[in-house]
């Protein structure tokens, strides 16, 4: 089909290119701002940089995963440390049973020998019964004291973990607190700087119009914290795509107040003198 439209003088119709021609630079309508002020945005960015790398170098402190991995460790310690704790504690319960068994057949052994030297036995068979007991009650003391024995050994295997246990507590809640300080130095020195550059910025934002800011806060949210890039060199900051001829021809011919939008990445593109225009 031949294209409509007038034709030339020589007859023949112009070249219809608007369908191939993509869109480029826009921007935002009815939203202008004078070129200072819009300067005035990309220090707000760079301040908005400077908190989200505080930010990220607060989370990201050495400190927080020494005393994270020195925390857990202090937990296992202290753990085996009751554990050793309530072991020791057992077996002195233990050994007091143990040895009061042993005192009681004793006791008893002794007023068996008692009666046999008082002579007041005369039956040959209660002699001989009281003689059997003893030897008895002999056998069942030798096996109550090795039973002592051995639960000694355990108390002051016990005694002695608890003991190397307390120690590494001491040595691991030494670095705990030493990470602690150093972590918290740290924090207070970032939390200052951090508290600086916030006032700094609440002075730069209150000196730019509130629609640009306002505008800028939408898209640094949508756009990774970044809202407005500058045009350095025909590229833009933002997305670091250079534009191309006939984008720089529509960059050049947008009013000097006009707030430019990336067509790539849409955000805030501020001309500066750097620009390459």
């Amino acid at each position: 089909m031949e294209p409509s439209g007038p034709r030339l003088e020589d007859g023949h119709r112009p070249l219809d290119i608007t369908p191939l021609r993509p869109l480029l630079f826009s921007w935002s309508p009815q939203l202008n701002a004078a070129p200072a002020d819009q300067i005035r945005l990309l220090d707000v960015q760079a301040l908005d940089v400077r908190l989200s790398q505080l930010a990220h170098k607060h989370r990201s402190l050495p400190e927080h995963a020494e005393i994270e991995s020195l925390t857990k460790d202090l937990s296992q310690l202290r753990d085996l440390l009751v554990a050793a704790q309530t072991e020791e504690s057992d077996t002195a319960r233990e050994q007091t049973k143990a040895e009061q068994d042993v005192d009681q057949v004793r006791q008893r052994a002794a007023r068996d020998q008692q009666r046999l030297d008082s002579g007041a036995v005369s039956s040959p068979k209660d002699l001989e019964n009281i003689q059997k007991e003893i030897v008895s009650l002999a056998r069942r003391q030798g096996d109550l004291e090795d039973v002592v024995l051995e639960v000694m050994e355990r108390r002051e295997s016990a005694q002695e973990r608890a003991a190397e246990l307390t120690a590494r507590v001491s040595a691991v809640q030494a670095k705990v607190d030493d990470a602690t300080a150093r972590r918290d130095a740290a924090t207070g020195e970032l939390d200052a700087e951090i508290e600086k550059a916030t006032k700094e910025r609440e002075l730069v934002v209150a000196s730019v119009p509130a629609d640009l800011v306002k505008l800028y806060e939408k898209l640094r949210t949508q756009s990774g914290g970044v809202g407005a890039a500058r045009l350095y060199q025909r590229r833009c900051e933002g997305c670091q795509l250079e534009l191309n001829i006939t984008e720089v021809m529509e960059v050049r011919a947008a009013a000097p107040d006009a707030v430019l939008r990336c067509e790539n990445c849409r955000r805030i593109l501020v001309r500066t003198s750097d620009s390459g225009l």
